[in-house]
C-alpha cells in the first residue's frame, strides 16, 4: 500500500487519482495524456505568471546541456524561461511534481531523483523537429512530463504534440495543447515534435532525472 498522506489538502485536488492513471499509463504504455488533468488553481496560477511575465526573460531555446549547449533553428525555434521556484507559483509547482515524482518512485520504483522544468513559447509558425528528449543509455532524463497552457484552443490553430511509438513510426499519436492538459512519456522511449501553431503556444516542458553523480562529476547539475 502506498503512502499518499502528503497528497492530503484542498491544494493539490484530484491529484491522488490522476497520479494512480500517470502511473497505470506508464507502466503499460509508457506515456500518459490526460486532457484538464492539472489541478484549476495550479493551472491558473501558472498561466496568470506566464502571462504576466517580460518578453526579455524568455531566450531562445537550443540543443543539448551545458557545453553541449547550442542554438539550432532548423531543429526548433521555440522561446524558453525556466522555473527555479524563486516565486510562489513557482514554488507551488515544484512542490506538485515533487509529490508526483513520490508517487511514480514509489508506484513504478523509476529512482526518479530531481525535476527541472521551464515555461515555452511557441510564436505562430515555430516548432520542434522530431526528437528524443533523452538518448538510450545516457541515464539523465527519465521521465518527460509537458503541460499546456492555452486557454480556447481550437482546432484550426494546430500546435499539436505528435507521439511516435518508435523511430520507425510515421503517424504518431496528436496531442492538442489545451489549457491543462498533462502528458507524460518515457524520455528515452519516445521520439515526438512540435507541430507549428496558428497562434501564440504556451506550455511547461520538464523532466525528472536519476542522480548520476560520480567522481568529480556532478549530475544533476546543482
Amino acid at each position: 500500500m502506498i503512502d499518499v498522506s502528503y497528497l492530503a489538502g484542498p491544494r493539490f485536488g484530484e491529484t491522488p487519482a490522476l497520479f494512480e492513471k500517470i502511473a497505470q499509463d506508464i507502466g503499460e504504455q509508457g506515456y500518459s495524456i490526460n486532457p484538464n488533468a492539472l489541478p484549476p488553481e495550479l493551472a491558473q496560477s501558472l498561466y496568470q505568471q506566464l502571462q504576466q511575465m517580460p518578453q526579455a526573460e524568455f531566450d531562445s531555446a537550443g540543443i543539448g546541456r551545458q557545453v553541449d549547449h547550442m542554438l539550432n533553428s532548423f531543429v526548433r525555434t521555440d522561446e524558453i524561461c525556466w522555473i527555479d521556484g524563486s516565486s510562489e507559483t513557482g514554488a507551488r509547482w515544484l512542490e506538485w511534481t515533487s509529490a508526483l515524482r513520490r508517487f511514480l518512485n514509489a508506484r513504478l520504483l523509476l529512482g526518479l531523483f530531481s525535476f527541472e522544468s521551464h515555461y515555452a513559447h511557441y510564436a505562430p509558425g515555430d516548432f520542434y523537429k522530431r526528437h528524443f528528449d533523452a538518448f538510450k543509455g545516457e541515464s539523465n532524463r527519465v521521465l518527460s512530463l509537458v503541460i499546456y497552457l492555452n486557454p480556447g484552443w481550437l482546432p484550426d490553430d494546430s500546435g499539436e504534440l505528435v507521439i511516435y511509438r518508435d523511430e520507425l513510426d510515421m503517424e504518431g499519436t496528436k496531442v492538442t495543447p489545451s489549457f491543462g492538459t498533462l502528458v507524460a512519456f518515457l524520455s528515452e522511449e519516445f521520439p515526438h515534435e512540435v507541430l507549428p501553431a496558428a497562434r501564440d503556444r504556451y506550455s511547461i516542458a520538464g523532466w525528472y532525472r536519476l542522480n548520476t553523480s560520480h567522481g568529480q562529476k556532478v549530475d544533476p547539475p546543482r
